[in-house]
């Protein structure tokens, strides 16, 4: 097990470096220079050249690199081009955020996409799984940002039972943060509760059908011991779609934080995207794989845990 573990942090932080390296090569790629969005069009050339100095954008490629990736590699992602503060400042301020909408829209999702899946399995072909098929094609069908207006208009406007935008803090109101990430957390959860939902009903009438699941009900086992015994082999594909799952909401917080208002790390990269603001995508991209690197670390683990077979490959 000692073996498995560090074979995966080894894997972890070498998909980091080389992320992180390739955003960075990207970005200075894409953005050539900064100066113009950062100063706007109305910048001399004398003014813009001032700036490349003192952001160290004058420097050579390689020299710029390897001064991000040293710092970087000790938690300073340096200052942001637009206002000189420490990049991890504001990430640290964000980051809270689109944690609390991207979790909660991750337990919504594992919760409902179980149970579902599970009613599903014990009875192919119901009214509750006929729902899921619809369900399946309608939100994949829809624009992302098209549902969170609706349950804006729905619920905020009209029946006002949640704000329609901003973020209240949990250390001001609990009540006031669990009704600010409502809506945001179920318009980033619906899909993935669909998509759960499938891949726990498929796998568990594939394992449903085997010969030990007969065996077991031959000798006489009650029905939620079988279950039990069914959801477990049935649970690893669902388990790796969750964090898959996982790993798209944080990509998806970006519209729903627009759309809602949210002070989080989706807004954060839209307007860093928009001026250029390289040291804060790069920082962004970090916290991002960091994320990714401990989701698929714990899954593994899960993995592992469930099914031993796992860890030998």
């Amino acid at each position: 097990m000692l073996t498995f573990i560090v074979k995966r942090l080894v894997s972890g932080i070498l998909l980091l470096v080389l992320v992180t390296s390739g955003t960075f090569f990207l970005a200075h790629t894409a953005v050539g220079d900064p100066t113009a969005g950062l100063l706007g069009n109305s910048a001399t050339p004398a003014q813009q050249a001032a700036l490349r100095a003192q952001i160290g954008y004058d420097r050579p490629l390689l020299v710029q690199f390897w001064d991000w990736l040293s710092h970087a590699a000790t938690g300073d992602f340096g200052t942001s081009w637009r206002n000189f503060q420490p990049v991890g400042e504001q990430i640290a301020l964000r980051v809270p955020v689109t944690l609390s909408v991207v979790i909660a829209a991750t337990l919504l999702a594992a919760i409902l996409g179980v149970l579902v899946g599970v009613i599903c399995g014990l009875r192919p072909g119901g009214v509750v799984d006929r729902v899921l098929k619809l369900a399946s094609v309608v939100l994949f069908a829809l624009p992302g940002f098209w549902v969170s207006l609706v349950l804006v208009t729905w619920f905020a406007i009209q029946l006002q039972w949640f704000p329609a935008v901003g973020y209240v803090s949990p250390d001001q109101s609990v009540t006031g943060w669990l009704r600010s990430i409502a809506l945001p957390s179920i318009s980033l959860s619906l899909g993935a509760i669909v998509m759960i939902a499938e891949q726990l009903r498929n796998g568990f009438l594939q394992v449903a059908n085997q010969d030990f699941v007969r065996t077991l009900r031959a000798r006489g086992l009650s029905s939620r011991r079988v279950t039990t015994h069914v959801l477990r082999n049935a649970s690893p594909s669902a388990l790796t779609v969750l964090a898959l799952m996982f790993v798209g909401l944080l990509g998806g917080a970006v519209v729903v934080e627009i759309v809602f208002n949210l002070p989080g790390i989706g807004s954060l990269t839209q307007s860093a995207s928009q001026i250029g603001d390289i040291p804060v995508l790069l920082g962004l991209t970090a916290v991002t794989v960091v994320f990714v690197v401990i989701v698929n670390f714990l899954l593994d683990l899960v993995l592992g845990w469930v099914n031993p077979k796992v860890r030998d490959r």
